[in-house]
């Protein structure tokens, strides 16, 4: 059933607040997935945070018109698909991720930083640690010293009480 105007209005000021927020934008070529695969790869989107949607290209084109990302228009010919998160890495790394394991996703072109991105740039920052992968890198970084000094602590007492029983 086609959309009448208003909801293509609401459809490009939904799209327009979510580009607005978000630091990384990624667009994807889709033809050919099965529905059970876009079911999965959406599941995936919304567990990392991804704002991820199929949309008319003339409808996207109006979302980003008047924006940074105006430059993605020329990307804009086919079946769509939009990744958009705040995390800087994130929607690179979904798609990316899923385009390893079905060659019906093509990844065409993002933008992150204020810079148009190609298919390769969008690659290249989906093999970046997310935010939160670096967070956990940092806490096992924080805890090793503390571990360590826990252990030395342990093995001081462990001779102690041996020294105790002995002597």
């Amino acid at each position: 059933m086609p959309l009448n105007i208003e909801e293509k209005k609401n459809i490009v000021i939904e799209v327009a607040l979510q580009v607005a927020k978000a630091s990384t934008v990624v667009i994807a070529e889709y033809r050919g997935i099965t529905v059970d695969n876009m079911t999965q790869l959406r599941a995936k989107a919304r567990a990392q945070g991804v704002y991820m949607r199929v949309l008319k290209n003339t409808l996207a084109r109006r979302a980003v018109a008047d924006t940074p990302l105006s430059g993605l228009a020329q990307h804009m010919i086919g079946p769509l698909i939009y990744g958009m998160s705040e995390d800087a890495v994130a929607a690179a790394k979904v798609l990316n991720d899923f385009a390893k394991t079905n060659d019906k996703l093509v990844l065409k072109a993002g933008f992150y930083g204020g810079k148009m991105m190609d298919a390769g740039e969008v690659k290249a920052l989906a093999s970046i640690p997310s935010r939160l992968e670096l967070l956990s890198m940092l806490v096992g970084v924080m805890q090793a010293p503390v571990s360590g000094m826990a252990r030395v602590l342990a093995a001081i007492a462990a001779k102690k009480q041996l020294e105790l029983a002995a002597g």
